[in-house]
């Protein structure tokens, strides 16, 4: 028996957990001899030692369909075992999985922002990354992979996105910020854009993807606090709420200065940042645009008001804990994606149950449901999902890209 029955679900947020040899055989020569453990980080210890032999144990293997929404990381069913992925989407029920790492984003993140950067490195390394995740993918035609473009030289971005999208990239993230010498929204992306657009193959934001809050606000004088994982490190209650903000301000430039104006079938993924703050963010856009349009000429040429422009191209995960129904009920129910989270924590066991309940407390009507765990994927990655696609129902469904 499946875990997701009844009605058609894609989601939107899935990874493979990868294990410590992951990458290297899709890097070149000179980027594995530049590797540094950092790329590795989490990947070794004895976490790692202890779901290998649990995995090559026949008992825990015969016990693992009944528990595959119930283990987790490395001890998942197809975490870093291409061979066995389909098989756990068989047991989930979901139709489609977009696949993100789970490590190196950080990793590329961290080199992009260096005061002196190794381009070349650099963009090797985001090569290196995209094969093994399609590589990863081609396991099932369900699993569709997510590659990665760094942001800071606009020749060489647009050259890793066409090669991204060619070997066969389902979505492009990239990180939060200004980690070059010019803004995301710079003109000279447009380029990247018309493609990504094109192949239906939009840009997403990742946690990971944007800083962190400064250590120095863990100086308190407190006792120390576990992270959510377990442990010391990050991603502690203070790290959670403050994770929207980079993306905000990036989301934020690429509104305002046209970028989706001039691009309207490009969409924008968010992605493990939470969702609860969005409606306000949306009104907050909609009161600086009131505020400013009348000092500013990039405002002024705008057709919508800035809160459309997310109502039409940015599409939003959510955790199981937060308030979904009330979220969409204040927002738009074009805005937020089911997701899984698998094989990571946070995705929780039956995430499916605390959203139907979240919205059986807003009364939110089916036509709203069937948008949140399919439509509003399908029209996310341009209609490039695996058979089936969601039906129209009643012709309330209609299609919202351009």
């Amino acid at each position: 028996m499946t875990y997701a029955k009844g009605r058609i679900y894609h989601d939107a947020d899935a990874h493979v957990f990868e294990d410590p040899e992951f990458y290297l055989p899709f890097a070149d020569a000179a980027t594995r001899a530049k590797m540094a453990t950092s790329c590795l980080v989490g990947l070794t210890g004895a976490q790692f030692e202890e779901a290998l032999s649990a995995q090559a144990d026949a008992a825990f293997r015969a016990s693992a369909d009944a528990e595959v929404m119930t283990r987790k990381l490395w001890r998942a069913m197809g975490a870093y075992r291409k061979q066995d992925r389909p098989r756990a989407l068989d047991l989930m029920g979901f139709s489609s999985q977009l696949v993100f790492d789970s490590f190196m984003r950080f990793t590329l993140r961290e080199a992009e922002e260096q005061p002196v950067k190794d381009l070349d490195f650099i963009y090797n390394l985001a090569r290196a990354h995209n094969r093994a995740m399609v590589d990863f993918c081609s396991a099932d035609r369900r699993l569709m992979a997510v590659g990665y473009v760094p942001m800071i030289d606009i020749g060489r971005s647009i050259t890793l996105a066409r090669e991204a999208i060619e070997m066969g990239c389902a979505a492009l993230q990239t990180a939060a910020g200004c980690n070059g010498e010019q803004s995301p929204s710079h003109v000279g992306f447009d380029p990247m854009w018309d493609l990504m657009a094109q192949a239906g193959v939009p840009l997403v934001y990742h946690l990971g993807a944007g800083r962190l809050p400064s250590e120095v606000f863990t100086r308190n004088g407190l006792p120390g606090e576990p992270a959510f994982h377990g442990g010391d490190g990050r991603l502690q209650a203070h790290d959670y709420v403050a994770t929207p903000h980079p993306v905000i301000e990036t989301i934020t430039a690429l509104i305002m200065d046209g970028v989706l104006q001039r691009h309207p079938g490009l969409r924008l993924g968010l992605v493990e940042f939470g969702g609860c703050w969005l409606p306000g963010w949306l009104r907050f856009l909609d009161s600086a645009m009131d505020a400013f349009r009348r000092t500013e000429s990039r405002l002024q040429r705008l057709d919508l008001k800035l809160s459309e422009y997310v109502i039409r191209q940015v599409r939003c995960t959510i955790f199981p804990h937060e308030d979904l129904g009330w979220s969409i009920a204040q927002s738009s129910p074009d805005i937020f994606m089911f997701s899984s989270d698998y094989p990571h924590i946070e995705g929780g066991r039956d995430p499916i149950a605390r959203f139907e309940a979240s919205m059986d407390a807003q009364a939110i009507p089916t036509l709203a449901r069937e948008r949140f765990y399919s439509h509003n994927f399908e029209d996310f990655v341009g209609g490039n999902v695996p058979l089936p696609l969601t039906p129209a129902l009643d012709g309330a469904l209609p299609e919202t890209r351009p």
